[in-house]
């Protein structure tokens, strides 16, 4: 099993990194492979709702986020982990996951999915939200932990010494070993997943 890791931070070892990797240590430690993938400056902008990635299944921007979609297929769970930027997720990676999850949630169904934050002192919860949006939005059980998944400090190092917040990673780690296992443990007893109905697409306007 292999759970996959964006780090939308600017500083590829920073706060987000150092909750991240609290992560990975408690997946490690539940037999769960990791891997984290920092995309700060590899994305060349936002959607530019053309549609068609509905039909090539992929982004005509061909930037990281096409490199992460034989990832998406591969990987039993997925982790979000944005710094706070005026208390909300890095624009970067609102940019990518607009693009990534419009052209790909199909690969993210019924996978376990989880948000973590790094904040200095606030907008954390506000961030969390942006974050978990996508996760509801393909269909991913949230993961949750014993309190809201986010870490404090302006530093790698004030991170560390945030031990709620790592007992909080580390948590969340076990919780999102635990989800993937039932879920392998269920389909190999002959549960199916939920059946989807065909999409119905409506507006406001009568």
């Amino acid at each position: 099993m292999k759970v996959l890791m964006l780090n939308g931070s600017p500083h590829e070892t920073g706060c987000t990194y150092t909750a991240l990797c609290e992560v990975a240590s408690a997946l490690k430690a539940e037999g769960v492979e990791s891997e984290i993938i920092n995309i700060y400056g590899k994305t060349s902008g936002g959607c530019l709702a053309c549609g068609a990635c509905a039909k090539l299944g992929k982004c005509v921007k061909d930037d990281i986020v096409n490199e992460l979609i034989p990832k998406l297929q591969e990987c039993d769970g997925l982790i979000l982990g944005s710094p706070v930027h005026f208390a909300s997720a890095s624009g970067e990676m609102v940019m990518l996951l607009d693009r990534l999850f419009y052209a790909n949630r199909k690969w993210l169904k019924n996978k376990p999915g989880a948000a973590v934050v790094s904040c200095r002192r606030a907008g954390s919860t506000a961030s969390l939200e942006v974050l978990q949006k996508y996760i509801n939005y393909a269909q991913m059980p949230l993961v949750a932990s014993q309190y809201w998944p986010m870490v404090h400090g302006a530093t790698a190092a004030d991170v560390l010494q945030d031990k709620e917040g790592l007992q909080i990673m580390r948590q969340l780690g076990r919780n999102m070993a635990w989800l993937m296992k039932c879920i392998a443990a269920g389909r190999a007893a002959g549960v199916e997943d939920p059946a989807q109905e065909p999409a119905e697409r409506t507006n406001f306007i009568r």
